[in-house]
């Protein structure tokens, strides 16, 4: 929308580069929701029965959910979107095949299963109910904190607005369209990698 919005102010150098950033963000958006869906077949996990907890990470600006799957003795992780069902989540059984089923409840994979431990602090969920949770949950969905979590990468646009005024020219206006369209594209990244605002 935000490059639809710059398209009628844009000279053609510009407008390529608004189409360009358009193109990529509808087809990694696809395919980052292709693989949520389990249409595509990207590193997922097997086929079969689980044992699950959550856990949440936070590596330098990131924080992300991610599941703890155990199975004969082996341990693998799996990045998994954001869902307030998340907040209390205890360890149980899951059935994975191309979705994740916790207690009937879907959660959509927003990355490749991996074996190594992630990267950061890992925070466990508590392993009882928090009387809390659903509070927490709440406090967590809301679009202020999503906000707040997903639009630190915007603090890059402005040197991305720079950098476009050093190689293209065009003047102020240039500078602020390409600050606000490279905000809401860093914005859109972290939100798309699958960020978690609890």
């Amino acid at each position: 929308m935000i490059c639809i919005a710059w398209a009628p102010f844009a000279d053609p150098e510009q407008l390529a580069m608004l189409a360009a950033v358009a193109l990529v963000v509808l087809l990694y958006s696809g395919f980052r929701l292709a693989v949520a869906f389990g249409v595509v077949p990207w590193r997922t996990i097997p086929a079969g029965t689980f044992r699950v907890k959550r856990v949440r990470q936070q590596n330098r600006l990131v924080s992300r959910s991610w599941l703890e799957l155990s199975s004969g003795g082996r341990t693998r992780w799996l990045p998994v979107y954001f869902d307030p069902s998340l907040v209390g989540l205890t360890e149980s059984d899951a059935d994975c095949d191309a979705a994740v089923l916790v207690h009937g409840h879907r959660l959509f994979a927003s990355g490749a299963v991996r074996d190594p431990e992630p990267r950061g602090r890992l925070i466990d969920n508590p392993t009882r109910p928090d009387p809390d949770g659903p509070a927490h949950a709440a406090a967590a969905t809301r679009l202020g904190r999503r906000l707040l979590l997903d639009a630190q990468f915007a603090v890059v646009a402005p040197f991305a607005g720079l950098f476009w005024i050093y190689v293209a020219g065009g003047g102020l206006p240039a500078f602020a369209g390409a600050t606000v369209v490279a905000a809401a594209t860093a914005t859109w990244f972290a939100a798309i990698r699958g960020s978690d605002p609890s």
